[in-house]
């Protein structure tokens, strides 16, 4: 890579804001189409979440007409389909959580992504975390504690402890699918091709889990499909497209970092339009987790600034 190729810091930093605006309307998306059922179960949760992929993947064919496999990018597209598995199990489970607990715990705790990645990246690529990241996600788990345990007294979501527990399995592979897909680009794979197959292989994985639940793509409202069409468009395409591509040219724990603002605007989004209200605990964890996700993220940050 140029160093002339890099993008300038404001061009990176003015496409993670539109991204930061965008996904957070997703958890608003959900909600409407979850009132525009009877009710919202898993089958229904999973409808939503292939719907959505499969939308993007539809948005982005134009962009396979440019990809062109060589022997050198096959490792790249394995990467990248790897990643699309990860983004599956993402969307399976941070969907389907929102059904089961408020807005605000669940885009709380799906956002702790700079926990995850600084753990993987010990795990995976044995670099050890500094003592400010690793105090930084011991604060963060203690956050997660709290908004589960102020989640169960709440009047907020009909199983406040599976949604959280979704949240945070959504936010684990959401972290795999940033840090396989960093490793697809780098092999030399372009942001276009990158997310076409990465959404592509994220959407076949889903598109038939539905019916294992006995539920199907047809007979829903307008205002369903409205919702789809708009977390396709907005969360999916210009969110989750700009932190992919972001994540090739800045560290992916600072990229996840700025995701931080997610649950800050889709809480108050939520409080607006649902009128959720949460519980002081709740409201406590999710402060705890932000200030422990953000020790850890500057811990991770200073880490690369002395290697």
């Amino acid at each position: 890579m140029n160093a002339s190729s890099r993008p300038a810091t404001w061009q990176i930093w003015l496409i993670l804001t539109a991204g930061i605006l965008s996904v957070s309307t997703a958890a608003i998306f959900i909600r409407l189409a979850f009132a525009a059922v009877d009710s919202a179960d898993v089958g229904f949760s999973l409808v939503l979440a292939a719907s959505r992929l499969t939308l993007a993947a539809l948005f982005l064919l134009p962009t396979w007409r440019t990809l062109h496999v060589t022997p050198s990018s096959r490792s790249a597209l394995i990467y990248s389909a790897i990643a699309g598995v990860f983004l599956a199990v993402h969307f399976a489970a941070w969907i389907t959580s929102l059904a089961y607990t408020s807005i605000v715990a669940s885009a709380t705790l799906v956002t702790t992504n700079p926990v995850w990645v600084a753990l993987i990246s010990w795990i995976w690529f044995r670099e050890k975390p500094s003592w400010t990241t690793s105090s930084g996600i011991a604060l963060a788990l203690v956050g997660s504690l709290l908004v589960a345990i102020g989640g169960g007294s709440d009047d907020v979501g009909s199983n406040p402890l599976l949604g959280n527990g979704l949240a945070l399995l959504g936010s684990i592979a959401v972290s795999f699918y940033f840090l396989i897909g960093r490793e697809a680009q780098q092999r030399g794979l372009g942001i276009g091709n990158h997310v076409a197959v990465a959404y592509a292989t994220a959407a076949i994985v889903l598109l038939p889990l539905p019916f294992l639940f006995s539920t199907g793509y047809t007979g829903y409202s307008v205002q369903v499909y409205l919702a789809i069409l708009l977390m396709a468009l907005f969360p999916q395409l210009v969110g989750h497209t700009s932190f992919n591509w972001a994540v090739r040219w800045i560290s992916p724990t600072l990229v996840t970092l700025t995701i931080l603002a997610e649950p800050i605007g889709a809480s108050i989004l939520g409080m607006i339009i649902f009128r959720e209200t949460p519980g002081w605990t709740v409201v406590l964890g999710a402060l705890v987790i932000l200030s422990g996700v953000a020790v850890a993220a500057v811990g991770t940050r200073s880490e690369g600034k002395g290697e």
